[in-house]
């Protein structure tokens, strides 16, 4: 379930990179480079912090291979995706949940404190979002007022919690990424914002 949830989140986020350059009109090369630090850059910050390198996806082609099917899909179903921002908004939603996940597993492996853990799994899972947003010269969304770092901590936070019921790890797993899914998706849907701060 976990590697499942690996090559999903990976596509997921491929996806989301390079519907956001083509929304840029950026020739495949953009496109393709915009996938594929979308895809990979939380998980490249995340293992370089905690001394795992060479970084995962050097390690495994398989990314590779994954991140461009997520690129061709893109560019071949692009204008099936007739809403845009709804369809870079869903991949984004599923990459959050689940990347997430791999953070907080990659810290509790080398036996970090659940807070750094959680800390882990929000930056894997946002930071390759903020690449893409700041290389198509955009606010990162991290930084808007939108619900979404917090997000990543709320899920972490319900992961540790069930994770003391044990839990089977795929119910484990699949539970926290629906929580995170979920409650980005209602977030938009009601409009649930954090306050801005202003200086006066």
């Amino acid at each position: 379930m976990f590697h499942l949830l690996d090559i999903i989140g990976t596509m997921a986020f491929a996806m989301s990179g390079a519907l956001t350059a083509m929304n840029k009109k950026l020739d495949p090369f953009g496109v393709f480079i915009i996938a594929f630090v979308t895809a990979v850059g939380g998980g490249t910050l995340r293992d370089i912090m905690i001394g795992r390198t060479p970084v995962g996806w050097m390690l495994d082609l398989q990314y590779v291979y994954v991140i461009a099917i997520g690129f061709i899909l893109a560019i071949i179903f692009r204008k099936k995706f007739d809403r845009l921002r709804t369809s870079l908004f869903l991949f984004d939603t599923i990459g959050l949940g689940v990347f997430t996940l791999i953070g907080l597993e990659k810290g509790i492996n080398i036996g970090l404190h659940p807070i750094i853990c959680i800390a882990l799994g929000t930056m894997t899972a946002c930071f390759g979002g903020v690449i893409r947003d700041i290389l198509c010269t955009e606010i990162p969304v991290i930084f808007r007022r939108e619900i979404y770092a917090t997000i990543c901590i709320l899920g972490g936070i319900v992961f540790f919690l069930l994770r003391k019921l044990n839990l089977d790890n795929d119910v484990l797993y699949l539970t926290t990424s629906l929580v995170i899914i979920s409650v980005r998706l209602m977030a938009v849907k009601f409009k649930w914002y954090l306050p801005t701060l202003e200086h006066k």
